[in-house]
């Protein structure tokens, strides 16, 4: 017969969807969860409507007390809040704070992470989004103990996921999948640091690699560069947030959807990075190493979507127009 596992007293800090599943495990669980920390209510969409962070959400259904500091590293109040909790440990599922020394020394387990690679691959605020735009078909999730470095603590447990490389295998179906993955895997790495079963293990730092914070510029397409695959990797990766573009004339073009295609158009190799042409309905424009894309829903900025053949009955598709010029 199992032992049931010890209630343990901790703090969760964590900040959007990815972070729900880990934290409705714990309570589930039965640990005890005196405080939710979470980043503060921020304006969303076009109409800029403030609204509570899903982390914040999900505690405020289950009674859970919550907090929201706009800084935690000189917070005194907040310091003083915490270690009045005397926390176990403290949690943290993609919180978007970089968690302070003291934090770090407060409870006796540690802060643990869940972080959505396999360390030391990817470290950093992007890890999923960098690992499919760089073609990656296994993805995982650590968990760690948290140091003062980038995520280069002593490593718990790891768990790996088939992710192959076609539609609609975007970041935001991985991160759902991994965050649903991660949940349990939190619950019995809590489990094996309270009993003594579970030994940390050191990352090898000579195979580390970065996956920063995303910005708005890398969605944006180099032609010249990528390679009809490599677009398309980061097409689905940068779902939802940036999505790919480039210019037509000097205006922003989004790529909504786009396909790397198996077979060469006639005279394909004679085509320009950048330049587009089509066949019947069907526009396609070269890419770098002599491959080339399908383009099947673009967006003019400030229009509404459209196929490329009704947008280029309205736009003349002249010989030579190049994207991204």
């Amino acid at each position: 017969m199992d032992t049931p596992m010890a209630r343990i007293r901790l703090v969760f800090c964590g900040t959007p969807q990815f972070a729900v599943p880990t934290l409705e495990a714990l309570i589930q669980a039965g640990h005890e969860i005196p405080l939710v920390v979470t980043q503060p209510d921020r304006p969303v969409g076009r109409k800029q409507v403030l609204t509570a962070p899903p982390v914040k959400q999900t505690a405020l259904a289950h009674n859970l007390e919550v907090i929201q500091p706009e800084k935690i590293k000189n917070n005194s109040e907040f310091r003083a809040r915490l270690e009045a909790i005397a926390p176990d440990a403290i949690v943290v599922v993609a919180y978007g704070r970089i968690i302070p020394k003291w934090m770090l020394d407060l409870p006796r387990l540690g802060c643990i992470n869940l972080h959505g690679s396999l360390l030391p691959k990817y470290r950093g605020a992007a890890p999923i989004q960098w690992a499919i735009a760089n073609g990656d078909e296994v993805l995982g999730n650590t968990t760690m103990l948290l140091e003062e470095g980038l995520d280069t603590g002593l490593m718990l447990l790891q768990q790996t996921l088939s992710f192959k490389s076609d539609f609609p295998n975007t970041a935001a179906e991985a991160l759902k999948q991994l965050a649903s993955l991660g949940a349990p895997m939190v619950i019995d790495t809590l489990e094996g640091l309270a009993n003594g079963t579970l030994i940390p293990l050191p990352q090898d730092d000579s195979q580390a690699t970065l996956a920063p914070i995303l910005t708005r510029e890398d969605g944006r397409v180099d032609f010249n560069k990528l390679e009809s695959l490599q677009i398309f990797n980061r097409w689905r990766a940068f779902q939802p947030w940036p999505g790919v573009f480039t210019t037509i004339e000097g205006k922003k073009l989004i790529l909504n959807e786009i396909s790397p295609v198996p077979y060469g158009p006639p005279n394909a190799k004679a085509y320009q990075p950048g330049e587009v042409w089509s066949i019947g309905k069907e526009v396609f424009v070269a890419c770098a190493g002599g491959s080339h894309l399908e383009l099947l829903e673009i967006q003019l900025e400030g229009k509404n979507r459209t196929t490329p053949d009704e947008f280029f009955r309205g736009h003349k598709l002249s010989p030579g127009l190049r994207l991204g010029q």
